[in-house]
């Protein structure tokens, strides 16, 4: 059945499934005008409105980006839907056009700053619109487009499309059945990261009440100065000049391309001193510091006690780097020797860590290590450093550690990054990474917990807060348990580093 609502830019029409309580998905409505042509590189501006009723039936246009590595892209979809309104978002709603005042989770989509978008099947929101809760899915510019520092001082362009998705939450969820007082915010990896960075950005004060950050904190942001310097490497790899105009004018794809030339050149050893977090090429471009939109470093804002005012649920799963190094075969191409190099500039001195990780793992190969150490510098050490700040200040913090193990690529694939996602949204039909046998009860478990959390910022009374005792809900294939500082050992290691 079709059904339309009316928005403040113009009345959509979306899909509602058939029988009670049927959920109603109205999808490719534009938030902000297309980002191209007078508007290219700018802050996002309103879209135009329309007359009548437009569909909402498919998803929207893509921001531009690269596709995936060829070992990646065989297990994370990234859907391209060409055209220019790539600044759209999609709505999952129990009730629309009524006045139910749900819960509203808003989706921000991972893929390091560079990829992704909101048609990744496993990001439907059905299954949170089943449980009472309105889910929105809100595309947003990715690479150069979103995120080069560039030379007038434009910065962070990404999040303000996040933010401007965030408004038009604000202005228009209420017809849809929504609480625009009752917004959790919810992303993973890039989005977790983004998430967590808008809970110290001012312009999005009052826009949501609470976050959700799978796998992503708040380390990950450039000075100025470096951001600079990886603009004019961008620059010269568009073969273009180093400025506004001259970037403005350079086709989208090519500005894509020359990210990725960065981001192969920051691969090969560029340390973190000349690069700061880009170094390594994992995330060549990210939220700058610029002091307009993100004026400090999140956790370093977080320890002074910027955000209390928000709840955060946020964790990591236990093997994450094992979706970079395991499919691309390099996790049995590591030799032994190599690991003190690949692991210098990456937080403790590195025969130190190896002994350290080596007695926590004493049957694992060198790429197991390295996949190890990798996974708490880029993202457990980031989340527990982030719950850390905000229990020293009494902001409510939940943690989790997610460890049920893919059996894909005979189990080596284990517990990676992005393999909680499906369990998160109740869509394990997706088969993200699941290898076919991944348990409904603890999708069950994860996605409960997420509702009740969106609900009213307590994820049930089971999760205790994180504190002096470092509690942590382990989702496992076991039964979910509460453990206490769990990897103590290789924690301490990190203390005063990063």
């Amino acid at each position: 059945m079709e059904i339309v609502v009316p928005t403040t830019h113009g009345k959509v029409r979306g899909r509602e499934a058939a029988g009670p309580g049927g959920v109603a998905a109205f999808l490719g409505i534009p938030y902000a005008a297309p980002p191209f042509g007078p508007r290219r590189l700018r802050p996002p501006q309103p879209p135009e409105p329309w007359d009548g009723e437009r569909n909402a039936f498919d998803y929207g246009p893509t921001a531009p980006k690269p596709g995936y590595p060829p070992a990646l892209a065989t297990l994370l979809p990234d859907p391209v839907v060409p055209g220019e309104e790539c600044l759209n978002l999609n709505v999952w709603t129990p009730a629309p056009g009524r006045d139910s005042a749900l819960p509203v989770m808003v989706w921000i989509h991972g893929g390091a700053f560079r990829n992704g978008s909101t048609a990744v099947p496993v990001y439907d929101g059905t299954a949170f619109a089943r449980d009472g809760v309105v889910c929105v899915t809100a595309n947003y510019r990715l690479g150069a487009e979103g995120f080069l520092l560039l030379p007038d001082g434009t910065a962070n362009l990404g999040l303000l499309d996040q933010i401007a998705a965030l408004r038009w939450v604000r202005e228009n969820i209420a017809a849809f059945g929504g609480d625009p007082d009752n917004v959790t915010l919810f992303g993973e990896s890039a989005g977790a990261m983004s998430a967590t960075t808008l809970m110290t950005v001012p312009s999005a004060a009052g826009l949501f009440r609470r976050v959700i950050a799978q796998s992503g904190a708040g380390h990950h942001a450039l000075p100025p100065d470096i951001a600079r310097r990886i603009t004019a490497r961008v620059a010269a790899h568009a073969g273009v000049p180093a400025t506004t105009e001259a970037l403005r004018e350079t086709a989208p794809q090519r500005l894509v391309a020359a990210v990725s030339a960065v981001q192969a050149e920051f691969a090969t050893g560029h340390g973190r001193e000349e690069w700061g977090e880009a170094a390594g090429g994992g995330l060549p471009l990210m939220p700058v510091v610029d002091g307009e939109v993100l004026p400090a470093r999140p956790v370093d804002a977080f320890a002074a006690g910027a955000g209390r005012e928000y709840g955060l649920l946020t964790g990591t799963n236990a093997e994450e780097f094992r979706l970079y190094l395991v499919p691309s075969g390099l996790a049995d191409a590591i030799p032994e020797e190599a690991l003190p190099t690949l692991l210098a500039g990456h937080g403790p001195e590195p025969h130190r860590a190896l002994a350290a990780y080596r007695a926590a793992l004493p049957d694992s190969s060198p790429g197991d290590l390295l996949a190890a150490v990798l996974t708490d510098f880029t993202f457990r050490i980031p989340a527990v450093r982030v719950a850390e700040a905000r229990a020293a200040h009494g902001a409510a913090t939940y943690v989790y550690t997610f460890d049920w193990r893919s059996p894909a690529f005979d189990g080596r694939l284990g517990a990676c990054h992005a393999l909680e996602i499906g369990f998160v949204f109740d869509n394990l039909a997706s088969g993200l990474l699941g290898g076919g046998d991944a348990p409904q009860r603890l999708a069950d478990e994860m996605h409960a917990a997420w509702v009740a959390f969106a609900h009213h910022g307590d994820p049930g009374p089971t999760w205790p807060a994180y504190g002096a005792d470092r509690a942590v809900l382990r989702f496992a294939a076991d039964p979910t348990e509460v453990v206490h500082d769990p990897a103590a050992a290789e924690r301490r290691l990190w203390d005063g580093l990063r």
